[in-house]
């Protein structure tokens, strides 16, 4: 995740720990950045919605083989006492599992912070008590656009309402809500509006993602932004959150799963924010880019390790058999090994670029699902040739495709 509040804004934000090792006021001193993972838990693979781009292909049916509560609060021992700094639960749609709540309650008295990725139509005044009394504080919730688009994408009429409601509920049980927007060419349009509806409804958080070519986003490559559409769509970002700052709307707003950012942001504050470009240097070099395989890691429905949320075509093993700490750590795992150290595996133009200290080559998954190799070039990577040799902002863009 790159926070452009912080880096842009200069305040900081929820999180700047295990991004950048900073220390909050108050706070112990932190770990090194990536000391530890940040585990997105995929704790059923069942869904009430049928969203286009679902990295886990999710439907509403029951998933045999999923982990029962007793083996998930082993699990979840062990994520503790391995100092696991947050759990997300996801899915499918985590709302839809029933001991839930359990969960949360369970892994918040053994000192874990957890929160939950979803899309919110499940979210009825009683579901979000009982998992606000369960310890839960903190939910992301995914809207695709407005109501239309959403829809469309949800493939789900009344699913848009049934989110909005879902956040406003959340907000009125004093959740901390992150609305979460995935772009393509279909909904980047809509972006403006999103950004108008998360400061409307008072959300104090959004998290645009980019598209990963994984499970049912595969068949969604047509759809990807074109390389100016996305660097217009991220600089609109960029100003939008100047703007949020300077109306006292404050919204905290990050960019997630494309590491040209960074690059991008630095390049762009130099023209645009230049009494912060010295700060964002120094902070995109602690936080090194894509950390797949170290900063952040995956347990899929079935229990299976994977090295972040979308890679499920790799596995390193499986928590019924062996503990997550013992996969994580396994010294014999060739694959986690070289993502840990790929720099000199990446092919170009990632090989020679001048920006790969804070980029580490991107989203690998990605890029393996573009050209079959885990290391070749990632397609969403929108930097010219210029700038990946030189670090200088070719042009500057004009707005929203």
């Amino acid at each position: 995740m790159l926070s452009v509040t912080r880096l842009l804004i200069g305040e900081q934000t929820p999180g700047d720990d295990l991004r950048y090792g900073e220390r909050r006021p108050g706070a112990p001193v932190p770990r090194p950045v990536h000391s530890r993972p940040i585990v997105v838990w995929n704790i059923t693979r069942t869904c009430n919605l049928h969203c286009a781009h679902c990295y886990s292909s999710s439907h509403d049916e029951e998933y045999p083989g999923e982990l029962t509560t007793a083996q998930a609060f082993t699990v979840l021992d062990d994520l503790a006492d391995f100092g696991i700094p947050v759990v997300l639960f996801s899915g499918g749609e985590p709302t839809m599992r029933q001991d839930l709540s359990q969960l949360i309650r369970y892994a918040t008295e053994i000192g874990l912070k957890c929160l939950i990725s979803t899309n919110g139509t499940l979210l009825t005044e009683e579901r979000v008590a009982e998992l606000k009394d369960a310890g839960l504080n903190r939910v992301g919730i995914s809207l695709d656009g407005l109501e239309t688009t959403h829809d469309k994408f949800r493939g789900s009429k009344g699913a848009f309402q049934k989110t909005i409601q879902g956040i406003r509920n959340s907000l009125a049980a004093d959740m901390r809500v992150s609305m979460r927007v995935t772009m393509t060419s279909q909904n980047v349009g809509d972006l403006p509006a999103l950004f108008d509806l998360a400061e409307a409804e008072g959300v104090p958080r959004l998290c645009v993602y980019h598209l990963a070519y994984a499970g049912r986003g595969e068949k969604l490559l047509s759809f990807d932004l074109e390389a100016e559409a996305r660097r217009q769509a991220v600089e609109f970002i960029f100003k939008r959150t100047q703007e949020s700052h300077r109306n006292g709307s404050n919204l905290e707003v990050l960019t997630v799963d494309n590491h040209a950012d960074a690059p991008y942001l630095q390049m762009w504050s130099r023209e645009n924010a230049p009494d912060r470009a010295e700060d964002i240097e120094v902070l995109l070099a602690k936080n090194g880019g894509n950390s797949a395989g170290s900063g952040i890691a995956a347990i899929d429905n079935l229990g299976n390790v994977h090295p972040d949320q979308f890679w499920w075509t790799r596995t390193l093993g499986n928590v019924k058999e062996d503990s997550f700490s013992k996969i994580w750590t396994n010294p014999d795992n060739t694959f986690l090994s070289q993502l840990r150290d790929r720099k000199p595996l990446l092919a170009e133009p990632c090989k020679s670029c001048s920006w790969l200290g804070i980029c580490n080559g991107n989203l690998r998954v990605r890029a393996e699902s573009a050209t079959g190799d885990p290391w070749g070039p990632d397609p969403a990577c929108y930097l010219t040739p210029a700038e990946r040799s030189d670090g200088v902002l070719a042009s500057a863009s004009t707005g929203v495709a």
